[in-house]
């Protein structure tokens, strides 16, 4: 009997240890608060591009006036840059550093924002340029690339918002963005003038936040999902569709209305990256915080469901 006490005592401390060994990793920006994420890898590196949420703890919408960005070798732990970009860095535009991705080609970095237009009623997307990930960032147009007025689907104000940009096996790149529309365009080999015509994406329950990946040998289109917002798939064998719809791959996201994702490869592991607003003190669906769990595929090219985690990437 008092091998068996000592025995238990032993396992007990053992199991101890462990859950005081445990780390939460998540949220893994805990400086400041970030919403929208959008991940980057460049040169063994991760780049991770948020709008910095600076709205007071009683305040009831966003307050968004830059864009920040870090960087990361490992997934785990992140360096902090400059501020590299924000909404005055827009002469046309007056307010709102919302969701935006950054993109690399030819050796230039180019970020594509969402913000409000100064003259133009409504929500724009303007392209800015660096020869750096980490900036700093101009204008690269002087102007906006999108405007509310250049897309028909819905009447409000702020459908033109949330570009993300691929840029395919045969070097043509794509802008998809939208709210309650999903919207697409051919890009020019400049990356600040749109090709051809703006077509338009029916997906089921569709809100905003479209991402683009690929993996082997299918497309994926992930987007937010009703409202409070979920994160939802379709899959395709080609960039221009038809899309499939494969259902929900993340649910609603901890006291956010919102949520955002980011879905890159890097070494060797895939990666979903998100926001919500439970994981630091006083959050809320104003004052997000950027949180970042591994991503797995089925056989058939499917993807697992993405379980959000305190213990993120260890």
């Amino acid at each position: 009997m008092k091998n068996l006490f000592a025995s238990l005592f032993i396992l007990l401390l053992s199991i101890e240890g462990t859950a005081q060994s445990v780390k939460f990793n998540n949220p893994i920006i805990k400086d400041q608060y970030t919403g929208d994420p959008a991940a980057l890898v460049y040169k063994d590196k991760v780049y991770l591009y948020a709008g910095h949420d600076e709205a007071p703890n009683d305040f009831n919408f966003y307050k968004m006036n830059e864009w920040v960005v870090y960087s990361s070798s490992d997934m785990k732990k992140w360096e902090s840059h400059p501020v590299p970009l924000k909404v005055t860095d827009f002469k046309w535009a007056k307010s709102d550093a919302w969701a935006s991705q950054v993109i690399e080609r030819n050796g230039k970095f180019y970020w594509f924002v969402t913000v409000e237009h100064g003259t133009i009623p409504g929500k724009a997307i303007g392209v800015a340029v660096s020869d750096s990930p980490i900036g700093p960032f101009k204008d690269a147009l002087g102007k906006a690339l999108i405007t509310n007025d250049m897309t028909k689907y819905t009447d409000i104000s702020w459908d033109d918002i949330d570009p993300t940009v691929y840029i395919d096996t045969d070097g043509q790149a794509y802008l998809f963005w939208g709210n309650t529309a999903c919207h697409y365009a051919k890009l020019k080999e400049n990356m600040t003038e749109i090709d051809g015509e703006i077509h338009h994406i029916d997906l089921p329950h569709y809100t905003e936040a479209p991402w683009i990946h690929k993996h082997k040998d299918w497309y994926y289109l992930s987007y937010a999902y009703e409202f409070p917002e979920k994160i939802a798939y379709a899959m395709s064998k080609s960039i221009n569709g038809p899309w499939e719809f494969k259902g929900i791959l993340n649910e609603l996201a901890g006291n956010s209305n919102t949520n955002h994702q980011s879905i890159i490869d890097f070494k060797g592991q895939s990666y979903f990256i998100y926001h919500n607003g439970a994981s630091i003190p006083h959050g809320g669906s104003f004052r997000r915080s950027v949180c970042v769990d591994k991503l797995f595929y089925n056989k058939d090219g499917t993807m697992k469901r993405v379980v959000m985690t305190s213990e993120g990437i260890q």
